[in-house]
């Protein structure tokens, strides 16, 4: 990813977007943050952000006429938010005196004309800029203009201690000044470098030049080089924009920079801003008790309560990965660029990247379709490009992968007693892996709707390579289908994953292909199809289904059609989460993994179903009571209590493929088994509480097996004198693992098993 491709992904993420109020507001004032401090009772927090960006706060705060509240969002669920009220009480309950900071003088001296609000903005911005500032009054009685228009919340008082503050910064104030004749403000440019004359409280002489009562809008410079006007707009907020505009021209003007570079932003914005108001209640705004006095503190805060705190983050309030790493797309973005630019030191973002379940929500619930799944994907195969990507990350999944394709499970054939076929079960490996015992059930079912042209074929899709970013990899795998498909005859393959349908439906498009789940909805059921079960359940779709809302609705179709009554999770169809095995985020982030799918079972006290082995397997690991689809048609294959089966472990996963093929090849093929595991079989004695273990760090049985032969044979061994347990370690790939057993019987009984990545020498 490079820097343009970089400010793409982060301008589509609207998170740091303004809020609508603060777009309306011509300073852009922080209304969400200084509201936000209301609401939390940080009053003195509150009246520094005012500070911030709203120039003389005690004085404009006072009498801001508010446009933000024009395109508040909370006026779609009640009224808007009074915002001027709420700034109002916030400066007279903190009123705070004018100070700045010491800026080194630019020895450049600027007149304002005028003692209306534009001019004291300008006055305020100019002298902390580090400008000489003179001050000047056509009348004896500086302010009084300003008093005037707003006399029914300013004193005199108030705004002759403003000016008073402005003088003890170095302001020079002069009163009475003649600007009636035809050389002013001309002659003001023989002392000063740049003039500022303020509309709002001045009337330009008619025998001043022409030039100098023409104004350039937002610019605010008129005619006259070095003469510059502004406030004529009867709104205060907008007087002191532009009066802050001009200090802005003046400073560029004097430094003879670009009047115009970079201030594309100044004034009101369009906001691409989302927020929802989904669960939002209509509620008006607080009545004051004492409206000449405006909101007391108590009701101030009632209101400020209101205040939604608009913001996006619909993605990370839907998924909990997103959640987990404490931030939001367009910061992960550039996290994710910083990582890959990294030449030395850590890649921190290494766990951000590849534990994402790619499952796409994000993108399906954001207003701007951020797709966060494809960002991380891209990053991956970035990262094995280059080599970057750490072997642990996904070596696992892939190592399983490479079983399935193995001889040890892989099989392609047509139907007894034919080469070739129309139709071909791809019923994935995770289903076989979990739930072998309803292969033969589902294939002889298919046969028999389909007027036996169905072939089968066992293997892996190849997703661990794709969301591992293995891109060779994953051409490799598709190649080798694409072979098995075309000597089967071309037949149209039927997936009984979801996620094997969407790897062909995708990257495969010369393979039609096909859900189990339509062919079965409008086709005869099974004869003991649902018998014996009438519980309700709740339904979870599988998040390769997302798009897929004919998978969804045969589904359901099924169950109306078994009798079975379901309850609709929520979220689900579109915006149904994934059970944290997609995309290997099981293996990346195990944690995070468990608790997306905690998170997910506690929607509803039914029994779920759902029609993805892994969804399954990834409820039953929480003690969530889950049934696959296949459960209820082939209950004569199920076991008594199929919601309440344990989740099938590594080791045995492996097993029931392998059984699972030479079972097949034997009772519809007439064929011999496979060959055999490659190692030497003895029985292992495995307490369930180890067993736990070893599922937790995904050591298998075969694991197992090999460091315990290895260390049989050649005596590299060490043996512990009091429990005489042995313990041995050996390498396989990455992984060194190590064993602490003990013979027993014919076999070992194993007491503890650990794997690491350091290479260890014996002598």
């Amino acid at each position: 990813m490079d820097q343009s491709e970089l400010h793409q992904w982060e301008e589509r993420c609207i998170q740091d977007q303004p809020p609508q109020c603060t777009a309306a507001c011509p300073l852009h004032v922080d209304v969400r943050g200084f509201i936000g401090r209301i609401q939390a009772g940080r009053w003195a927090e509150a009246v520094h952000i005012l500070r911030k960006t709203m120039p003389l706060p005690d004085l404009l705060g006072r009498i801001c006429d508010a446009p933000c509240e024009t395109r508040c969002i909370r006026s779609q669920c009640g009224d808007a938010i009074r915002i001027g009220a709420l700034e109002r009480a916030c400066v007279r309950s903190h009123p705070s005196p004018l100070s700045a900071p010491a800026m080194p003088a630019r020895n450049k001296a600027v007149a304002v004309v005028g003692t209306g609000l534009s001019s004291l903005t300008a006055v305020w911005d100019l002298i902390r800029k580090g400008y000489a500032i003179t001050l000047m009054e056509p009348g004896p009685q500086p302010g009084a203009e300003l008093v005037q228009q707003h006399r029914a919340l300013l004193s005199p008082g108030l705004v002759q201690g403003q000016i008073d503050g402005l003088k003890t910064l170095g302001v020079q104030l002069q009163v009475n000044v003649s600007i009636d004749h035809e050389d002013f403000p001309g002659d003001l440019l023989k002392t000063f470098q740049a003039v500022y004359i303020g509309l709002d409280s001045v009337q330009p002489a008619a025998v001043w030049p022409p030039e100098s009562r023409r104004v350039e809008a937002r610019l605010q410079q008129t005619g006259m080089a070095g003469i510059f006007a502004g406030g004529t707009p009867p709104s205060a907020v907008w007087q002191a924009a532009q009066g802050r505009w001009a200090a802005t021209t003046i400073d560029r003007f004097l430094q003879k920079v670009s009047l115009t570079a970079g201030r594309e932003k100044e004034g009101p914005l369009d906001s691409r801003l989302f927020t929802s108001l989904k669960g939002v209640a209509q509620a008006p705004a607080v009545v004051m008790t004492n409206p000449a006095a405006g909101y007391s503190i108590e009701e101030a805060k009632r209101e400020a309560d209101r205040c939604l705190q608009c913001q996006c983050l619909e993605c990370v309030k839907s998924c909990a990965y997103l959640e987990t790493f404490g931030a939001y797309p367009r910061k992960y973005a550039r996290e994710i660029y910083n990582n890959a630019s990294l030449v030395m030191g850590a890649r921190t973002a290494n766990k951000l990247i590849n534990s994402c379940s790619l499952c796409g929500l994000c993108e399906t619930v954001c207003p701007e379709d951020f797709a966060m799944q494809d960002l991380c994907l891209q990053a991956r195969q970035a990262m094995v490009q280059k080599g970057k990507m750490p072997p642990s990350a996904h070596e696992f999944a892939l190592l399983d992968m490479e079983f399935s394709r193995s001889e040890r499970f892989s099989l392609a054939r047509s139907a007894p007693g034919t080469d070739r076929c129309r139709y071909a079960l791809f019923p994935g490996c995770q289903l076989c892996a979990a739930d072998p015992d309803k292969i033969k059930p589902l294939y002889e079912h298919l046969r028999s709707v389909q007027q036996g042209d169905v072939g089968l074929i066992l293997g892996c899709c190849g997703a661990p390579a794709h969301w591992a970013g293995r891109q060779s990899l994953y051409r490799e795998v598709c190649d080798a289908l694409t072979r098995q498909w075309q000597d089967m005859g071309r037949p149209h393959l039927i997936a009984a994953c979801s996620t094997c349908y969407q790897m062909f439906r995708q990257n495969l498009p010369e393979i039609a292909v096909q859900s189990v789940w339509p062919i079965l909805a409008h086709s005869p059921l099974p004869s003991a199809a649902g018998n014996g079960f009438s519980s309700p359940v709740a339904v979870h779709d599988p998040c390769t289904t997302r798009h897929e809302p004919h998978i969804q609705n045969a589904v359901r179709h099924i169950l109306d059609r078994l009798g079975i009554a379901y309850e609709e999770l929520s979220p689900g169809g579109e915006k149904t989460e994934c059970c944290g095995f997609g995309g290997l985020m099981s293996n990346a982030a195990p944690d995070l993994a468990m608790e997306v799918v905690r998170r997910r079972s506690r929607l509803s006290s039914h029994d779920y179903l759902t029609y993805c082995a892994m969804c399954r397997d990834s409820m039953a690991a929480v003690d969530k009571r889950t049934l696959h689809l296949l459960d209820l048609l082939f209950s004569s294959a199920a076991p008594a209590d199929p919601a309440g089966r344990k989740r099938t472990g590594w080791s045995r996963r492996r097993d029931n493929r392998s059984r699972l093929k030479n079972g097949l090849l034997a009772e519809v093929w007439n064929e011999a088994p496979a060959a055999g595991t490659g190692h030497q079989p003895f029985e292992l004695h495995i307490p369930p509480e180890v067993g736990d273990v070893l599922e937790s760090r995904r050591i298998l049985v075969e694991d197992l097996q090999q460091v315990i032969q290895h260390a049989e044979a050649g005596g590299r061994r060490l043996r512990h004198v009091e429990s005489r347990h042995f313990k041995a370690a050996w390498r396989s790939g990455h992984v060194t693992f190590w064993v602490e057993y003990a013979p027993l019987g014919d076999g070992y009984e194993i007491y503890n098993a650990y794997a690491h990545r350091m290479e260890v020498s014996f002598p």
